[in-house]
């Protein structure tokens, strides 16, 4: 198959500037993607970009990222209803530190076929105003650059309150690809359908300013079957630094998708074949009870984005939320797990050396201590993973770093009880 038909078969093409990519995908070029420096960490919906670029560096084609150091003190407009907060100098290199480690996670930087990684900072910090105006932005035509659909979008949902300094980024990120092209031999940009605007920009510099071809590839911006943007858990980003979204919920987050998404987003995002991917959706609807194709994606991904070890704790975490021991588990981390479930704090004299089914009563799970005494008598009280008799009393060691333990009510309730 060719790239360009593995492309499209993946849900990766939504438009292209020129068929002759089609062809010229055949042969090894080097292609560009911005990532726009606004956090210290990528999110899962960067994820899309790092993917295509990966596809690219497997099918032998040069690939380089870039960190838009100078673009990201502007603010892209492009998706957006309001003017960004503009970020200081010092947020923005310390934001490209974190996107830097993201992206060494999937993309190749050593080796024959080594991925590059630039700043557009790099050319844009010496250039002084006049040269900017008088030898980049000469080049670009206002009626083209209002008729742009960002630019548009953007002037209608803000009521013209668009500034000149977002205006002008598409003249910035027009000259990085002439700058790429002209050092790197760059002949193509990729990124997601919002970034059309910006992209062309760029194809048609290199056309006017040195009369050769230059492409660009967009992909289509990723939703859920409810329409929602994909990346975002309960209306918070998913980050791939583990320090702003846990291993755990990355892990969560992928094995809870859905079965009308599930399968896209393995063809997005996983490096299975499609035939593989294929024989996934025939298990699923043979056995959707089973969610096969979400544990293949979840597994992937998390050890993809956090590698093996990652990947283990996650699946461990997932076997305590789900009756499992805690038994290796910090306070925090069982915080984390149960932070979806019913809690409740007690007094540790209320909790130590009491019986545990009237703990249970007294924190709340349970109606009143005659129901809490009858669940423990039947086997349906657990702690700590164990189950607990009418007779079972609460130790002091019970208590996860005398902080915490998890109290379980048949096979699913789970219950955080915290000592105060």
């Amino acid at each position: 198959m060719k790239l360009i038909d593995e492309l499209k078969a993946r849900g990766l093409v939504a438009a292209l500037t020129d068929p002759e990519i089609e062809t010229a995908l055949e042969r090894p070029m080097t292609i560009y993607c911005g990532f726009d420096p606004s956090a210290r960490s990528l999110q899962a919906g960067n994820l899309v970009s790092i993917m295509v670029l990966k596809r690219l560096q497997l099918a032998g084609h040069k690939v380089i990222a870039l960190v838009g150091g100078a673009t990201g003190l502007i603010g892209d407009p492009s998706g957006k209803s309001v003017e960004r907060n503009m970020l200081t100098v010092e947020q923005v290199e310390e934001n490209k530190k974190g996107i830097r480690e993201n992206l060494a996670r999937v993309l190749d930087f050593d080796g024959p076929n080594a991925a590059i990684l630039v700043d557009n900072y790099d050319w844009y910090k010496g250039t002084s105003a006049i040269e900017f105006l008088r030898d980049i932005a000469i080049n670009f035509r206002v009626p083209q650059m209002l008729a742009k659909e960002s630019v548009k979008k953007r002037l209608e949902a803000s009521e013209g309150a668009l500034t000149f300094t977002e205006f002008s980024y598409q003249i910035l990120q027009g000259n990085d690809f002439l700058h790429l092209f002209d050092h790197y031999g760059c002949r193509m940009e990729v990124g997601g359908a919002d970034q059309w605007g910006n992209i062309t920009a760029g194809t048609d510099l290199v056309r006017k300013m040195r009369g050769q071809s230059a492409f660009g590839l967009t992909f289509p911006l990723l939703l859920d079957s409810t329409g929602r943007k994909f990346g975002k858990s309960e209306g918070n980003a998913l980050f791939l630094d583990a320090g702003l979204t846990s291993v755990y919920d990355w892990y969560q987050y992928f094995l809870r998708a859905a079965d009308a998404d599930v399968i896209r987003y393995l063809k997005v995002f996983s490096l299975r074949s499609l035939d593989e991917i294929a024989a996934l959706e025939a298990e699923m609807k043979a056995h959707p009870e089973a969610r096969i194709p979400q544990k293949a994606l979840a597994e992937e991904l998390t050890r993809l984005i956090h590698g093996e070890a990652g990947l283990q704790a996650a699946l461990g975490a997932t076997q305590t939320l789900f009756g499992g021991s805690v038994s290796g588990k910090t306070a925090a981390e069982l915080e984390e797990i149960f932070k979806d479930v019913a809690s409740a704090s007690l007094a540790t004299a209320e909790i130590v050396g009491k019986p545990v089914f009237l703990v249970a009563a007294a924190a709340g799970m349970f109606k009143s201590n005659g129901e809490a005494r009858r669940m423990a008598a039947q086997g349906g009280l657990s702690l700590n993973g164990a189950k607990v008799d009418d007779k079972r009393v609460f130790a002091a060691e019970d208590l996860v770093e005398g902080k915490i333990a998890v109290l379980k009510q048949g096979k699913k309730n789970n219950f955080l009880l915290r000592a105060s």
